[in-house]
């Protein structure tokens, strides 16, 4: 089944939106703001709840009340958030494209966005292992 192509985001049911999400773990890396120019970076840290094996939320349930700014991506904000990579299933599914032949959905294969996509397990650390400039 191809829902994400057959249905409009409104009409996707919780689950059905969810199991969009394609693991790469890139919604989890920090960005740090330059208070002068407002440019952001990424840095190459993960939230401290981001499982760097699995590349899912630790506490996916409780993350909003662990980090304050933790943004639940959802069919309502999803065009307002920039940041996301271009990569993002939730992105491009709202845009009206496909999902990219590494997707789980596609491919049946959760680990493929790990070795073709745009993955960044092995490249992060977790942001309790970072010393961070005061």
């Amino acid at each position: 089944m191809t829902f994400w192509r057959d249905k409009p985001i409104e009409d996707m049911s919780e689950s059905e939106w969810e199991s969009l999400c394609d693991g790469c773990g890139l919604c989890c890396q920090i960005r740090v703001e330059d208070e002068d120019t407002g440019e952001i970076a990424l840095s190459d840290a993960a939230c401290r709840y981001l499982d760097l094996c699995t590349h899912r939320c630790a506490d996916y349930a409780n993350r909003q009340r662990n980090v304050h700014d933790c943004v639940k991506v959802t069919p309502q904000n999803i065009h307002v958030l920039t940041w996301l990579p271009h990569s993002c299933a939730y992105r491009l599914v709202a845009l009206g494209h496909d999902l990219r032949d590494w997707h789980h959905l596609v491919c049946d294969d959760p680990e493929r966005v790990h070795t073709e996509g745009p993955s960044m397990r092995g490249d992060l650390v977790s942001e309790d292992d970072v010393e961070w400039p005061d």
